[in-house]
């Protein structure tokens, strides 16, 4: 058996498309056109290239683009007084703050500063609880992704067992809530650095997802024949064959798990390019419920 490929960056191009479309149907018909504020504390680059590609991103589907930098050395209140003024501006609807923040910064207060309305990135506690209970909210970007991966590749999750390796707030429970709520009616196993046997659990699972965050975390001899993979992870490991030294990978290895599953994401190319499609799709969201709440209240 040899994985077939999900490409990520296929879905994620037709997931922008669709976007660039509802932005032009929302902007004709009300005359809303969505904003995304993205506020980046310091110069860390790895965080900078996150940024000027959501603004990239922003610029193709149409939107518009806020662009908030701060000195490492601004401070929790000028940063928390940047993020309510953001709250209060009728052109922003999406509010992103770049993570992570440099030393000194409380990054949950400055989360729970956003107006659950505009935090396209699903994180505040608002969000978060109305995700548990199955409420409408924003959900967050890399678990959506996910789950719209699974979606559009014609994985089945209804009645299957699934595997979430990670148990972060940003993707691990997120997407165990996910997979475990009627739409997606899986049974979810969630797996962490306190499970004693994870190959065991792991050769159970009809779908595996490593956000680990640790390279080799999934071996081949781990994953049930048939099975579908999921990699998260995004890690550099030493390459001497590259120019850079190093190369990208993710949590499970690629090859041997393609051997033996029956779809598979690679790294790069896979969740990755999802992240930035469903902020986007967040933030066309916010911006059609800010036009609602207008029409109603006219």
């Amino acid at each position: 058996m040899k994985a077939k490929i999900i490409d990520g960056k296929a879905i994620a191009a037709e997931l922008r498309a669709e976007v660039a479309a509802g932005v032009r149907e929302l902007e004709s018909a009300t005359g809303v056109k969505p904003g995304l504020a993205v506020v980046l504390a310091g110069c860390d680059p790895a965080s900078v290239s996150y940024v000027t590609a959501k603004e990239k991103a922003c610029a193709e589907a149409g939107m518009r683009s806020f662009d908030i930098r701060l000195p490492a050395d601004a401070g929790q209140d000028a940063l928390l007084e940047r993020v309510r003024s953001l709250n209060a501006d009728p052109e922003v609807h999406g509010i992103l703050v770049q993570l992570p923040l440099p030393p000194g910064y409380d990054a949950q207060a400055v989360i729970e500063a956003i107006s659950p309305e505009k935090d396209v990135d699903g994180f505040t506690p608002e969000n978060m609880g109305r995700l548990a209970i199955g409420r409408d909210c924003f959900i967050p970007c890399t678990p959506h992704g996910v789950m719209e991966l699974l979606a559009r590749a014609g994985v089945e999750t209804a009645g299957r067992h699934a595997v979430v390796i990670g148990r972060s707030n940003i993707v691990g429970k997120p997407l165990a809530l996910l997979l475990s709520r009627k739409d997606a009616n899986a049974t979810v196993t969630v797996c962490h650095t306190g499970t004693p046997d994870l190959a065991e659990h792991v050769r159970r699972a009809d779908i595996v997802i490593a956000a680990a965050g640790r390279p080799g975390t999934v071996t081949g001899d781990m994953v049930k024949p048939g099975a579908a993979v999921v990699d998260v992870g995004v890690n550099r490991v030493p390459d001497a064959t590259r120019e850079r030294g190093w190369r990208l990978a993710g949590d499970c290895d690629f090859a041997a798990c393609a051997e033996k599953a029956s779809f598979i994401t690679p790294v790069p190319g896979g969740v990755g390019p999802m992240t930035i499609a469903m902020l986007l799709c967040n933030t066309l969201q916010a911006a059609r419920r800010f036009a609602a709440a207008g029409a109603r209240g006219a």
